[in-house]
Order: structure tokens, then sequence, then C-alpha cells
């Protein structure tokens, strides 16, 4: 556009030049022809196509210096158009410096946005790796969790049912009699022969819950109805027979007997399983003639204990 209008503004220019020297030119032949017409008019008679002639070229000099003027008017306003579009034109290229060096700043950002953004992809990538097995963990944990909640469900459903079970069986057992005793013969040795059949009577008790046992008599009299467990164990310590009766209130159940050679000691132990109602007894009887042994050894005993009741 610029290169343009100078173009133009150089051609009016030129032409201007142009009409100038002809102006001047025809302004001074003018006059000398002038001159010498009227110099001419003044020694000879002018005929008509002289006078037209003349009056053309008067009105065509004055037509030209309009036109002059009129191009001349033109080219200021050109040149002042000229001035305006320069002062544009280093606007623009200010500007256009500015935006590229902006332009310049931006690509650079730009670049180092999609550098950045590329690292945050792959910390996005790694993080959905990341959260990936994270979920799959927690699902599984979460599997896991429900099976441990059953399994913790169902544990203290068995605990309650166990506490229950424990305070029964503890009520059914605090209500429940309690019977045991153990028992030792004597310290003085040896028992018999006697001429006649005789009541033991045990009367080292080292254990007799229930006092179910009496050491005065050597009867045990069941508390309750129920099974008892019974056993005895009988010591000989001199040649001749060894033995007891074992005795159900009056009526004889067990009778053992054994024949001792040497002055050894030599046992023998029984043991009994017994239903017994309350108040039946239990007592152990030694035979006419034969003998048994203890000391403080404790090496014949009675003892027996409740095993249930009936």
């Amino acid at each position: 556009m610029c290169n343009w209008t100078m173009r133009v503004v150089l051609g009016l220019l030129l032409l201007l030049l142009g009409l100038c020297g002809s102006g001047g030119r025809g302004e001074g032949g003018g006059l000398g022809e002038v001159g010498e017409i009227n110099e001419f008019q003044e020694t000879a008679p002018r005929d008509a196509g002289e006078e037209s002639i003349e009056l053309t070229t008067k009105q065509t000099t004055p037509d030209i210096w309009v036109e002059v003027r009129a191009l001349r008017d033109m080219v200021v306003e050109l040149k002042v158009y000229v001035e305006l579009l320069q002062r544009e034109n280093s606007d623009l290229q200010t500007r256009l410096s500015s935006t590229e060096r902006e332009l310049l700043v931006s690509k650079s950002r730009i670049d180092q946005l999609e550098r950045e953004n590329a690292v945050q992809a792959t910390e996005l990538r790694s993080l959905e790796t990341r959260l990936t097995a994270t979920e799959s963990k927690t699902s599984d944990l979460e599997k896991k969790n429900a099976d441990l909640q059953t399994r913790l469900s169902s544990t203290e459903t068995e605990l309650l049912v166990s506490k229950s079970r424990i305070e029964q069986l503890e009520r059914e057992n605090a209500e429940k009699p309690k019977v045991a005793f153990y028992t030792a013969l004597t310290d003085t040795g040896y028992v018999g022969p006697h001429n006649t059949d005789t009541t033991l009577k045990y009367s080292k008790v080292f254990t007799n819950i229930g006092n179910a046992y009496n050491p005065a008599t050597g009867f045990f009299t069941a508390p309750v109805k129920g099974v008892y467990y019974l056993q005895f164990t009988v010591c000989g310590n001199h040649t001749g027979l060894m033995g007891v009766f074992v005795f159900k209130n009056n009526q004889k159940i067990m009778f053992n007997v054994e024949w001792k050679e040497d002055k050894l000691y030599k046992y023998f132990t029984k043991s009994v399983v017994l239903e017994l109602i309350a108040g039946d007894t239990i007592h152990l009887v030694l035979p006419s003639t034969y003998s048994v042994y203890d000391d403080v050894d404790n090496h014949s005993t009675f003892s027996g204990s409740l095993l249930f009741p009936l």
C-alpha cells in the first residue's frame, strides 16, 4: 500500500514539474507573441481568424493553472496522507514487534506447559496405576473384612451360647451336691488278726467333702441318690491271710483275700461303681483271723466320690 502510494506521488510530481515548465515557456512565449501582435495590430489591421486564435489562447492558459493548483493541492493531501500512513505503519511495526515478542513468550510458555503437562500425564498414569492397585487391594480387604465380620458374628453368637451354657452348668454345678473322701487306716501298724469280724475304721481323714464319711464308725453314708465310685487298697506285712469284706448297708457285696507267705509288703487294690440312694451306707470289714497293715506311709486306704446324681 505504501509503495503504491509513493509511486503515485512521484508520478504526480513529475507531471506537475512538466506542466510548470510548459506553463513558463507558454507564459514567456505568449507575452512575446502578444507584444508582437500588439505591435502588429498597431501597424497592420487584424483579420477575424487571428482574433479567434488570440481568444482561445487567453481562455486555455487560465484553465491549465487551475489544474496545476488542483494537482498541487492533491499532492499536499497525498503527502499528508503518506505521513499518516507512515506513522500508522510505524505504529503497526511497533505493535507487530511487540506481538512477535509476546508470541515468542507465549510459544515458550506453551512449550513449558506442554513439558509440564507431559510430566503431569506421566504422574497421572502412575497415580492411576497405583489407584487401580489400591482399589483392588481395598476390594480384597473389604471381602476379608466382610468374611471376618461374618466369622465374628458367628463367634459372638457361639460365645453367647457358650456363656449361657457355662452359666447353666455353673448353676447346675452349684446346685449339684459335691461328695468326695480319702482316708487311711492307722499309724499303729498291724490291725488283726481278731477272733471275730471287725469293722475297719479309717481314722486318718485327708479329704471329706460333703462330710459323708464318718471316721468314728468307718461308714460312708450317701447324702443323695446317685452313682458313686469307691476304691480301697489293702496292705499286708506278715505271713498269713489278708483281705476285707465290702458291705452295702448290712449286705456283703464283695470279698477280697490274699495269702501272704513272707514278711514283705503286699498290696491289692479294688474298686466298685455303685448306684446308691440317700442314706445307703458302705463300710469295710476285716474277717476274723485276717490282718492288714498301715503306718505313717498310708499303705491301706479307703476313698470314694459322687460321679453324678440321679
